[in-house]
């Protein structure tokens, strides 16, 4: 036997002088030193694994230092520090509740003007009326109109051509964007005075031609007992063609109107009882 055993240490084999080294060496791990090897002889050891806390620890700093980065990129955009491209304004809005095609494509109506104020109502319009032009262009369906909507600038002054009863009209009408738009209903929906009440059933009423005429009414086929329509002596079967000297010739105009109208005033309401027009006083109540 060699007097001095030595080792690989790379291996851990022992090293010797001929076949012996072959058949009398031994191999260790990390964790065992063979005797006679030397202090020296490298030891293999384990890895070691990552605790739960640690891995906590790295997840929160990763978190951190995301938030900070997305923090440093968003906070420029917020100032207008950077030159990207605003949003597009929003549509603009001329204050009815929607427009629809007319027969033959000539034209859009409406059902009724919205809250108090809105450009529509400044203009005069009212539900009913037929929109021929706008701002210099024929109109002929809703799809048109609301392609208008989108490119006209908020708060232009347009030209409107429209149709009422028949007859040809026109006016000028300021659009405003979404945010007055909001803000005009809210303000009306709230008024401390509250929301006028007229005391008829809305579901029993009809749009109605006046015989011999252009013009539309609404009837109303059931007035409420005890109530200001009914005290004032408005009856079954009555037509409504003006409200507090606005014309009205759509059902949710007269919903509007009665709306509109102060509680406690006094309005003068005109109705068709059979072929008799009469102007009846009614007392606004509070709903």
């Amino acid at each position: 036997m060699p007097a001095e055993l030595r080792f690989c240490r790379n291996c851990g084999f022992r090293l010797g002088d001929g076949l012996a080294e072959y058949n009398e060496t031994l191999r260790f791990d990390g964790s065992q030193v063979p005797v006679g090897a030397p202090d020296a002889a490298p030891m293999r050891r384990k890895r070691r694994k990552m605790s739960g806390i640690a891995w906590i620890f790295v997840a929160l700093l990763v978190f951190f230092v995301g938030a900070a980065a997305f923090t440093a990129m968003v906070a420029p955009l917020r100032k207008g520090n950077v030159g990207i491209i605003a949003p597009a304004p929003s549509k603009s809005y001329v204050g009815v509740n929607g427009f629809d095609t007319v027969d033959d494509d000539a034209g859009v109506t409406f059902q009724s003007v919205d809250a108090p104020d809105g450009p529509a109502d400044k203009a005069g319009l009212i539900g009913g009326d037929i929109i021929t032009s706008f701002d210099g262009q024929p109109i002929h369906d809703e799809d048109q109109i609301g392609e208008l909507m989108e490119q006209t600038p908020i708060g232009k002054t347009v030209d409107i051509e429209y149709l009422r009863d028949g007859e040809k009209k026109t006016t000028k009408l300021t659009t405003i964007d979404k945010r007055e738009f909001d803000r005009l209903s809210r303000a009306f929906t709230k008024r401390p005075e509250g929301l006028g009440q007229f005391g008829f059933d809305d579901d029993e009423m009809e749009i109605v031609e006046i015989p011999g005429t252009k013009i539309h009414g609404v009837q109303l086929n059931r007035i409420l007992p005890s109530r200001p329509a009914d005290m004032a002596g408005i009856k079954n079967g009555d037509i409504v063609i003006e409200f507090d000297h606005q014309p009205i010739r759509t059902g949710k105009e007269f919903l509007m109107r009665v709306k509109r109208a102060l509680p406690y005033s006094t309005v003068d309401v005109v109705v068709m009882r059979g072929s008799e027009k009469l102007t009846i006083p009614v007392k606004i109540g509070k709903s």
